[in-house]
C-alpha cells in the first residue's frame, strides 16, 4: 500500500458541477493515518512499546481505586502528584497492616473456648498411702548401720539423739546379707561459706575426688531428710528385682471401711502396692459412674492411721497421703498429692475440666504418646510426668550407667549402689540440679497430651469422732479390727468422703485466632479498606509485573542486539579496526556519480537537488506509512 500524496504542478478534469480538480502530488500529509500492516493479525501475547504506554493502560483499565486518577489528570501536575501521594500512601499502610496481621498468624495464637457439659462421668482413681515405709529384712543390719550413723551426724549438729525403730529392735537378722560398704565421708555439716547462717548440707565428689560439690539446704529438717533418703535408696539397690517382704503386713487393716452410695466395696476394687518413701499404698479401683453429687453418693471411707516409728528419719509426718488421678495413670505420690492428718473427717469435692489442645503447628502436644522420642517406662497412658520420669531415668543411665531406685529401669540397666558404682550420689545430684533449672531437653521432648482431664479438688476438714460420739464410734469400729487398748485411739482414725462437687463439667478447648478462611478473609478486608480491590485486582497486579518484567527483556535486548550490530570490527584484509563507509552507500544527487561528489569528498553533499529529493520521497511513500509500533511475541 502506499500514501497518495498531492502534486501542485498536475490538475485533473473537472469534477462533475464544475468544480476543477487539482491533481494529486507527491507530498507528506498533515495528520497520516497509521494502517495496519497487509496481512497483520493479532499475536497472542501483545506488549506495549514503552513503559508509559504500559502504566497508561493499567491505569485506565485496572480496578484498582484511585488509579485512574494518575492518568486523567495529567496535564494538572497538583491533582496527578496528590493522588500520586494518596495512592503510594495508601499503599504503603496496606503492605504495614498486611505484614502486622501475616506475623501475628505465624506466631499462632490460640483462644480458650469454655463450654459447660453436664453428663455422667466415672469415678477418678484415689491412691492412699498410710505413710509407714517398712524395712525389708534382707537389708536390715545395713539401715542399723546407717541409723547409727545418723545419730552420730544428728548429734554432732542439734545435740539430739532419736530412739531405734520397733522392727530394728524386734527383727531376726538374716544370716546372708549382700554386701555393702557405708560411705562415712558423705556426712552432714554446717556450711558456712554458703552465704547464709544454720544452712545444712553434705558434700559429695566423684570416683577421683577431683569434682566435689555441697549439696546445701536451708532447712535443718529437709537436709536430715535428704541425706537419709540417699543413702536409704543405696542400700535398697542391693535387694534384688523382685523380692518379699512382710510390707503389706498390719495389725489389722489400713481401709477399716468402705462404701460407694450406700453399698459395701468389694475385696477386688483395691489394688495394693508398696513404695519405699510413703508406706503401704491402697489405690480404690471401683468401676462407679456418678449418678447425682453429695457426700451420701460418694466414695465413704474410714482409714486407721498409726505412727510406727519403722523410718522416723524417712517419715516425719502423721496423717495419709491421698492423691486423685486418671484411669490407667501412675500416681506420682510426691508431685500430686495432699496429707489429711488423723482424728478429722475429710470431704473432698472434684471438679473436673477437659481440656482438649491444638496440634501442630499451634502447640506442640501429643495424642497417647504418638511422635514422643522418650520410651516410657511404666506401663500405663501417657502423662507428662510419667515422661519426665522416663526421660530422666535414660539420661541417668546414659550418665551415671545406673538408674535411680526410686523409678523404673530401662531394659538391661541396673539400680545405683555404692557397691557397683562408686561415686553414683555425685553424678545424680549433677544431673538433678540439671532438672531443677531446666537445663536438661526432658522439657522439650516431653509435650503435654492434647486431650487430658484435670481433677479440680477443694477440701473441708473437721474434728471426728467428735468428743461425745467418740465412746459409741470407736466401739462399732473395734468390731472392724480397731484396737481397744490405747486411750487416745481417735488420734489413729480418719475419714475421708470423696464425691463430685457437681456432674457439670467444663471443657476447654482451644480454638486458632486466626485460620485459613480467617486470614483470607482479614486480608480482603483491608484491601477493600484501602483499595477497594479484590482478588481478580490482585490478578491484575500480577499481569502487570509479570508484562513490566517481559517489556524489561524485551528491550534489553534490542539494545544490546543494536549495540552488537554497531560495534566496528576488522576488515578481513587489513585488520583494521575501523571501516570507512563506502560511497556507493552514499546517497548522491540526481545525475552525479560516485566521483563527482564535490570537495566533501565521501560525506554527504552539501546541496540535493529538488528531483533526487522527489526520488527519495517517492521511495518512502512506496514503502507505505509506518504503523504503531509494537512487540509481538
Amino acid at each position: 500500500h502506499g500514501v497518495c500524496w498531492r502534486d501542485p504542478g498536475r490538475t485533473d478534469a473537472a469534477r462533475p458541477g464544475g468544480a476543477a480538480q487539482t491533481p494529486p502530488r507527491l507530498g507528506p500529509p498533515s495528520a497520516p493515518p497509521l494502517p495496519p500492516k497487509e496481512g497483520h493479525q493479532e499475536g497472542l501475547v501483545e506488549l506495549p512499546a514503552s513503559f508509559r504506554e504500559l502504566l497508561t493502560f493499567f491505569c485506565t483499565n485496572a480496578t484498582i481505586h484511585g488509579t485512574i486518577r494518575l492518568v486523567c489528570s495529567s496535564r494538572n501536575r497538583l491533582k496527578t502528584t496528590s493522588w500520586g501521594l494518596l495512592f503510594l500512601g495508601a499503599l504503603v499502610t496496606l503492605c504495614w497492616q498486611l505484614g502486622h496481621l501475616l506475623e501475628h498468624h505465624w506466631h499462632r495464637p490460640v483462644l480458650m473456648a469454655v463450654s459447660v457439659h453436664s453428663e455422667r462421668k466415672l469415678l477418678p482413681l484415689v491412691t492412699l498411702c498410710d505413710g509407714n515405709p517398712r524395712r525389708p529384712r534382707l537389708v536390715l543390719r545395713h539401715l542399723e548401720l546407717l541409723d547409727e550413723f545418723a545419730r552420730e551426724n544428728i548429734d554432732s549438729l542439734y545435740k539430739v539423739n532419736f530412739s531405734k525403730g520397733r522392727d530394728a529392735l524386734s527383727a531376726a537378722v538374716p544370716r546372708r546379707e549382700p554386701r555393702f560398704h557405708l560411705d562415712r565421708e558423705i556426712r552432714l555439716q554446717r556450711l558456712s561459706h554458703s552465704g547464709s547462717r544454720g544452712r545444712v548440707g553434705f558434700r559429695l565428689c566423684n570416683s577421683t575426688g577431683g569434682d566435689c560439690f555441697y549439696r546445701s539446704y536451708a532447712s535443718g529438717v529437709a537436709a536430715v531428710q535428704d541425706w537419709y533418703r540417699f543413702h536409704y535408696v543405696d542400700i535398697l539397690a542391693l535387694l534384688p528385682e523382685v523380692w518379699e517382704d512382710s510390707h503389706g503386713r498390719q495389725d489389722g487393716h489400713f481401709v477399716l471401711s468402705c462404701s460407694y452410695d450406700g453399698v459395701d466395696c468389694q475385696a477386688r476394687q483395691f489394688r495394693t502396692f508398696h513404695h519405699p518413701t510413703y508406706g503401704s499404698c491402697y489405690t480404690v479401683d471401683g468401676v462407679w459412674t456418678a449418678q447425682r453429687p453429695g457426700i451420701t453418693h460418694g466414695i465413704g471411707l474410714v482409714l486407721r492411721v498409726e505412727q510406727q516409728p519403722h523410718l522416723p528419719l524417712l517419715s516425719t509426718r502423721a496423717g495419709v497421703k491421698v492423691m486423685v488421678h486418671g484411669r490407667n495413670h501412675t500416681p506420682f505420690l510426691g508431685y500430686h498429692s495432699f496429707s489429711v492428718r488423723p482424728g478429722t473427717e475429710a470431704t473432698i469435692s472434684i471438679r473436673e475440666d477437659e481440656v482438649h489442645r491444638l496440634g501442630k503447628p499451634y502447640s506442640h502436644c501429643t495424642s497417647g504418646g504418638e511422635g514422643v522420642e522418650v520410651e516410657l517406662l511404666h506401663n500405663t497412658s501417657y502423662t507428662r510426668q510419667t515422661c519426665l520420669v522416663s526421660c530422666f531415668q535414660q539420661l541417668m543411665v546414659e550418665t551415671c550407667s545406673c538408674g535411680y531406685y526410686l523409678y523404673p529401669l530401662p531394659t538391661g540397666a541396673e539400680h545405683c549402689s555404692s557397691a557397683r558404682h562408686p561415686a553414683w550420689g555425685h553424678c545424680f545430684y549433677r544431673l538433678y540440679q540439671d532438672l531443677e533449672t531446666h537445663r536438661l531437653p526432658c522439657t522439650s521432648r516431653c509435650p503435654r497430651p492434647c486431650r487430658e482431664s484435670a481433677f479440680k479438688l477443694s477440701s473441708g476438714t473437721s474434728r471426728w469422732p467428735s468428743a461425745k460420739s467418740a465412746g459409741w464410734t470407736l466401739a462399732a469400729l473395734g468390731e472392724q479390727g480397731l484396737p481397744r487398748q490405747s486411750h487416745r485411739q481417735r488420734s489413729n482414725l480418719a475419714k475421708i468422703n470423696i464425691v463430685y462437687q457437681e456432674l457439670n463439667y467444663r471443657s476447654v478447648e482451644e480454638a486458632p485466632v486466626y485460620s485459613v478462611p480467617q486470614l483470607l478473609s482479614a486480608m480482603g478486608s483491608l484491601c477493600s479498606l484501602w483499595f477497594g480491590a479484590s482478588v481478580l485486582s490482585l490478578l491484575e497486579l500480577l499481569e502487570l509485573l509479570l508484562d513490566t518484567l517481559a517489556l524489561t527483556l524485551l528491550l534489553g535486548g534490542r539494545r544490546l542486539r543494536r549495540v552488537w550490530l554497531s560495534w566496528p570490527r576488522a576488515s578481513p584484509a587489513s585488520g583494521a579496526s575501523n571501516i570507512k563507509p563506502e560511497a556507493s552507500h552514499m546517497p548522491t544527487p540526481a545525475g552525479a556519480t560516485s566521483d563527482n561528489l564535490g570537495p566533501s569528498g565521501p560525506h554527504l553533499p552539501q546541496m540535493m537537488l529538488p528531483g533526487a529529493l522527489e526520488r527519495v520521497s517517492a521511495e518512502e511513500s512506496w514503502a507505505g506509512p509506518q504503523p504503531h509500533e509494537t512487540l509481538d511475541t
